[in-house]
């Protein structure tokens, strides 16, 4: 299979291959890099005049050898192959995920070599989870609120009923089965206030989030039950935002117990918070978003949770009511922010976004 660039002049052909937006590297047999244009340089960090000659697992290195094994299969059969979605470790220590073509390419006298075309799809890959998270919470928020208004009614009636019943006994006995009847009512209203979370809108003002996360650190370190260690990552360059102090703390709060009890109150912490520039949340362009990332060191979520951890009621952990991250879901969402999270044993990540201006 031949370039378009084959039937071009040497020069001219050059010139079309390195004003390509689409990252394209060339190998031999021996899978070695022949050539990479500007966009390739740009998108792997690295330099054309360092690489050229180099195995192809000095630049692209992926779990499983999959580029390996996928380029042996371009060679053998002489067809092009795409595969999605491979995550690439790149040289300075970053992951990205992209789209890979390989596409075998005639090299007249010379033998087979084979065209990489790769297009990073990290942002297309976050916007799409972005918005079904978002869906997610709005439709588990309506949810919520359709049954708690089902449970809280019949709720009222049982317990006044008890009351009643209660003025009515004269053995002592019986009057102790009314008051659990009452407790028990009352803890399942607390259950679903809990599962509806607080519905006053955000009194906002001006908040610098590093004293947020100092409140929580502060909460956090006052309890004697555990002995984790919190590590602190800022960046003092972060300008102040408008949110409501209390559900800022209560969020931040959320997270931070959730690891603590993800590491059995043993592990590290680090908060880690960082600026991005011309940021896109909820498909609204912001000048400036706070990052703010709670990592722990715990033994990660598990892979069937993963989907399903916004979700209330949902919890890994026995004694877990798993309101925490959907009730701090919902608190950011009021923001105007989102919270997002990668995990692996070893390494937990979430990351809360929070504009910092008013969308362009």
């Amino acid at each position: 299979m031949k370039t378009p660039a084959d039937n071009c002049p040497g020069d001219l052909a050059n010139l079309i291959l390195s004003s390509q937006a689409t990252a394209l590297i060339l190998f031999d047999q021996a899978m070695t890099v022949q050539y990479l244009n500007a966009a390739a340089e740009m998108l792997l960090s690295v330099s054309a005049r360092m690489v050229l000659g180099q195995p192809m697992d000095h630049l692209l290195r992926c779990p499983q050898d999959i580029m390996a094994q996928h380029m042996n299969t371009v060679i053998r059969s002489n067809q092009p192959l795409t595969e999605r979605e491979v995550v690439l470790s790149l040289s300075d220590g970053r992951s990205i995920t992209v789209d890979c073509t390989l596409v075998p390419v005639e090299g007249g006298e010379q033998p087979n070599m084979v065209l990489a075309e790769i297009r990073r799809v990290d942002r297309q890959l976050r916007l799409t989870r972005e918005e079904q998270l978002i869906s997610q919470n709005l439709a588990t928020r309506d949810l919520i609120r359709g049954l708690a208004h089902e449970i809280k009614n019949p709720l009222g009636g049982v317990r006044g009923a008890a009351q009643l019943l209660a003025m009515e006994l004269k053995d002592g006995e019986l009057e102790e089965y009314t008051r659990i009847i009452v407790e028990e009512v009352d803890r399942l209203k607390s259950l679903v206030d809990q599962m509806l979370g607080s519905r006053q809108l955000p009194v906002l003002r001006k908040v610098n989030i590093h004293h947020v996360l100092e409140r929580v650190c502060t909460i956090v370190a006052a309890d004697p039950e555990h002995g984790i260690v919190l590590e602190r990552d800022y960046d003092p360059s972060i300008p102040d935002l408008e949110g409501d102090v209390d559900q800022l703390i209560q969020a931040l709060l959320n997270i931070v117990q959730n690891a603590i009890q993800a590491t059995y109150g043993k592990g590290r912490i680090q908060l880690q918070t960082r600026v991005l520039r011309q940021f896109t949340l909820a498909n609204t362009r912001h000048r400036l978003v706070a990052q703010i990332n709670i990592i722990d060191n715990g033994p990660g979520i598990p892979e069937e949770l993963q989907e399903r951890v916004f979700y209330p009621m949902v919890s890994g952990k026995s004694e877990g009511t798993g309101l925490g991250l959907s009730l701090a879901q919902s608190l950011i969402n009021r923001h105007g922010g989102l919270i997002e999270f990668t995990s692996e044993p070893g390494n937990t990540v979430f990351t809360i976004y929070l504009p910092l201006e008013q969308e362009l």
